[in-house]
């Protein structure tokens, strides 16, 4: 056991896979001798070398073109991106080409790639760095998506996402990186992709949160206790796949829904977790009143200082928890 934050979590996972497979490889901008923009990588070139950790130019649709040909030569590379804003540069590699590659080829080729990312705000990060559009991947057949809360199912995940046979997107909480820190178990621990964990078990109202605003969903659920509210808050890991059983059992005990999440509103994750529970016969006719969403606004990241007006925080989480429950 040992006392990390979320970053030092991530580091040491990449440290004990490499230590454990000598196929896994590290490649990005500045992951080698700067040790990543957030010190992720730091000392691991130091440690295997250059031909495993090594840095790549400033184009990420090259990163990942070159990380999905050496996982077809054998290796197991782990790409890390900067922030999530940039992965777009990079949208067509990753949908089209690395997430398809089992089925264009019959199932004859897989490719064992993890895509490291930031994302999400609270940082006070230049423009384009802090933007929270996880849906747009998750809607990319062939491609996982995890997103841990923190530090122990950061370094647990990585280590099964890194294993996975498959591709997977690791996104990872930007004002969590060091804020948050707990007690992370050592050596070959690992959990499993696509299972939820409960983060605070609760009777009133079920809380769906993922990443960092697990972090806001615990808060609530302490303000809501001191109003005589018990929240259940599920912290879903994973997006893809997404664990419904454990969804189903807390609705069903507590009938209501809120979804957070910090990307905009339209078209964000939280609408595809409401209509999971909509389509679910159990869960739908467990439900005491309408489920509702509590998100950023449909406007572009905004510059550092609008940066608290843009973020979900317990007071707005509470107003829609106390109209949920009044419904």
């Amino acid at each position: 056991m040992g006392d990390m934050a979320i970053v030092e979590a991530v580091r040491d996972a990449l440290e004990f896979e490499m230590s454990r497979d000598d196929r896994v490889i590290v490649l990005g901008e500045d992951v080698g001798g700067s040790g990543g923009v957030f010190r992720a990588t730091e000392n691991l070139q130091k440690q295997f070398g250059t031909s495993r950790v090594f840095d790549m130019p400033l184009a990420e649709s090259a990163i990942i073109g070159s990380a999905l040909g050496l996982a077809l030569a054998g290796l197991v590379p782990v790409v890390e991106i900067q922030f999530m804003g940039f992965t777009h540069n990079a949208f067509n590699q990753i949908t089209e080409q690395l997430a398809r590659i089992r089925y264009r080829s019959y199932g004859s080729l897989s490719a064992q790639v993890t895509i490291r990312a930031p994302f999400g705000g609270g940082v006070r990060a230049p423009e384009m760095h802090s933007d929270g559009f996880e849906a747009h991947f998750t809607h990319c057949p062939g491609l996982k998506v995890v997103a841990p809360a923190t530090p122990a199912d950061a370094r647990g995940l990585l280590l099964s996402a890194i294993r996975d046979p498959d591709p997977v997107m690791f996104l990872e909480p930007l004002r969590g990186y060091r804020l948050i820190r707990g007690t992370v178990p050592t050596g070959d621990v690992t959990i499993p992709i696509g299972r939820a964990r409960v983060a605070r078990p609760g009777t009133d109202c079920t809380v769906i949160a993922w990443s960092a605003a697990v972090e806001v969903a615990t808060k609530t659920a302490e303000v809501a206790a001191a109003e005589g509210i018990s929240l259940e808050v599920i912290d879903l890991r994973t997006l893809v796949p997404l664990d419904t059983d454990a969804i189903r059992e807390s609705v069903v005990k507590t009938g209501r829904v809120v979804v957070l999440q910090e990307a905009s509103c339209t078209g964000g994750y939280a609408a595809e977790v409401i209509a999971t529970i909509q389509e679910d016969a159990e869960m739908f006719f467990s439900l005491k009143g309408p489920m509702a969403r509590v998100c950023g606004p449909d406007t572009p990241y905004p510059v550092q200082l609008l940066e608290p007006a843009y973020l979900i925080n317990p007071d707005r989480v509470m107003r829609i928890i106390r109209s949920v429950l009044q419904a």
